[in-house]
């Protein structure tokens, strides 16, 4: 691997979604946990335990919440734009049938972030703000909350809530619906 220092003058191309989804195809990432972000094939770390159980935590909670009014996809490609497929821990979309194409629409996208704390407040938060995602959670499993991005103006949140054990969280899309805590964060 050649340090990044190497390119600091260089001119990257980024990679599209569509040439992304068709290396994809070709198999050319198997066994490999990669994503794109803005136009960059970026590594993703290793998920350990803690995250694992929270995962499905909040799976068997948001399924069981939407029933039929929506489809909660795990750990499956969101199309956000031209340049970038993230992969999110959890996405809240539409139903309907994605066989020939991942959802371009998210109500709700979660990301559990121990080690990927940085990249999920950063660079995610601004890609899913971008696409006008209503709801973002960052499950920070650091510190023990809940940071709840609502009010996607420019490319950014207008309002981060910080929610803790004890306290409960209503979903915007699903307005009838409150998730306690204590019942995502152990």
């Amino acid at each position: 691997m050649i340090s990044s220092s190497l390119l600091e003058n260089a001119t990257l191309r980024p990679i599209s979604r569509a040439e992304y989804e068709r290396m994809v195809e070709l198999g050319m990432f198997v066994d490999e946990r990669v994503e794109l972000l803005y136009g960059a094939i970026v590594q993703m770390g290793p998920i350990g335990a803690p995250h694992n159980a929270t995962l499905q935590r909040l799976n068997r909670l948001l399924v069981l919440a939407a029933g039929e009014r929506a489809w909660v996809r795990i750990q499956s490609s969101f199309a956000a734009s031209d340049g970038s497929e993230p992969e999110p821990d959890v996405a809240v979309v539409p139903p309907g049938e994605y066989d020939d194409a991942n959802p371009t629409e998210a109500w709700l996208i979660v990301e559990v972030a121990d080690t990927s704390l940085e990249v999920d407040r950063g660079v995610k938060a601004k890609l899913y703000a971008e696409c006008s995602v209503p709801e973002y959670w960052v499950v920070n499993l650091v510190d023990g909350i809940i940071e709840v991005h609502t009010e996607p103006v420019r490319g950014a949140y207008a309002r981060v809530t910080p929610h803790r054990k004890g306290s409960a969280i209503r979903l915007q899309a699903l307005a009838d619906v409150d998730l306690a805590v204590a019942d995502i964060l152990r």
